[in-house]
């Protein structure tokens, strides 16, 4: 992490897809000057040497948006130049209305955000965690492909004739893929029913076929997941692979992240406050990143269900008036704080 009073300028980067536009600015904020270049490494390299020029010997700080996204390239080019690179989020829209928009504000916004910050978090890691990034979008467009033609599937056996219609409709989900795969067209069928069948069996193909992918999928992203927390899966009841491997992209290393609070807040977890006068109360945090919310919740819905010390504390918290939606929410803070420690713990070992 980067102290903010060991920061004597700030290098403020909007990025974009064919372009990249850097404010350098001081420790109040102030812009000194602006640079528009391309998204090449010719690009990269002429923006750091205005930099340094710029900067002359003093010490630089980059605030640079979407570092997994268009600006990804500047920050990997970055840290083989051994520089300082702080992630700024880019889906803040405070101030914007009031200030204006353009590629230099953005630049200079960027900038400001990261001197309000009383500690800056460093960018997340490449290595396999990208990989593991990788596997995991893969693994979500098969699966909702594959979701897309099941229900092609199940219209397609609803208008089927009545005798073919029987035979698929009462199979469970994966064994009806199966056995549509494998239909031939009867002898001597008229061109209708020739082509449904054909139809089915194509569909059906696709279903086990993604059925294959995907499973060869999570085989590669459980492997992943073991080496990079390894015996986490083992140890805690209701966090499988998959739901592990997104709280492993959100938390990314140990160092990213000043503490628990900042790892529930990113995931959505820590409640907020909306007290005034005599009312006292919080409500719920829809901010944050949802995925790593998602996987939170599923891993907090399968403990609600079976993990003996889970159910107790609901029974207990039930009898002081709470309700389920409360419970889960505080089981939910509860798993970040203490996955965010297991993670951190991990990593010093």
């Amino acid at each position: 992490m980067t102290n903010i009073d060991d920061i004597e300028l700030v290098v403020g980067v909007d990025t974009h897809r064919d372009s990249h536009t850097a404010a350098i600015c001081d420790q109040r904020g102030r812009p000194l000057a602006e640079l528009c270049v391309p998204t090449t490494p010719e690009g990269y390299t002429d923006l750091l040497s205005w930099v340094r020029e710029v900067a002359d010997g003093g010490r630089v700080v980059w605030a640079v948006e979407g570092t997994r996204h268009y600006g990804v390239g500047l920050c990997r080019f970055l840290s083989t130049q051994a520089q300082t690179v702080v992630e700024i989020g880019n889906n803040s829209h405070i101030g914007k209305r009031r200030a204006g928009k353009s590629d230099p504000i953005d630049a200079v916004r960027a900038a400001k955000e990261l001197l309000a910050r009383p500690e800056q978090t460093e960018t997340r890691a490449d290595g396999d965690r990208e990989a593991l990034r990788l596997l995991m979008i893969d693994r979500d467009n098969v699966v909702d492909s594959m979701r897309a033609t099941r229900a092609v599937l199940t219209s397609l056996i609803v208008t089927s004739p009545a005798g073919l219609r029987e035979e698929l409709r009462h199979l469970s989900r994966d064994p009806r893929a199966r056995a549509c795969a494998q239909l031939a067209s009867p002898a001597g069928a008229d061109r209708q029913i020739r082509v449904l069948h054909e139809t089915l069996s194509r569909v059906g193909q696709r279903i086990v076929e993604s059925s294959q992918v995907v499973a060869h999928l999570e085989a590669q992203i459980s492997e992943i997941v073991e080496d990079l927390a390894p015996g986490v899966v083992a140890a805690e009841h209701g966090v499988g692979a998959l739901s592990l491997a997104q709280i492993l992209l959100s938390w990314s290393h140990a160092g990213r992240l000043r503490s628990e609070a900042a790892f529930a807040m990113l995931s959505g977890t820590a409640p907020i406050p909306v007290s005034s006068g005599r009312t006292d109360r919080h409500r719920l945090n829809r901010l944050g990143d949802r995925q790593l919310n998602r996987a939170l919740h599923i891993v907090a819905v399968t403990r609600m269900r079976s993990h003996p010390a889970t159910l107790a504390y609901v029974e207990r918290r039930r009898a002081e008036g709470k309700t389920d939606k409360e419970i889960r929410r505080c089981i939910k803070r509860y798993l970040a704080r203490h996955l965010f420690r297991t993670l951190n713990g991990l990593d010093r070992t």
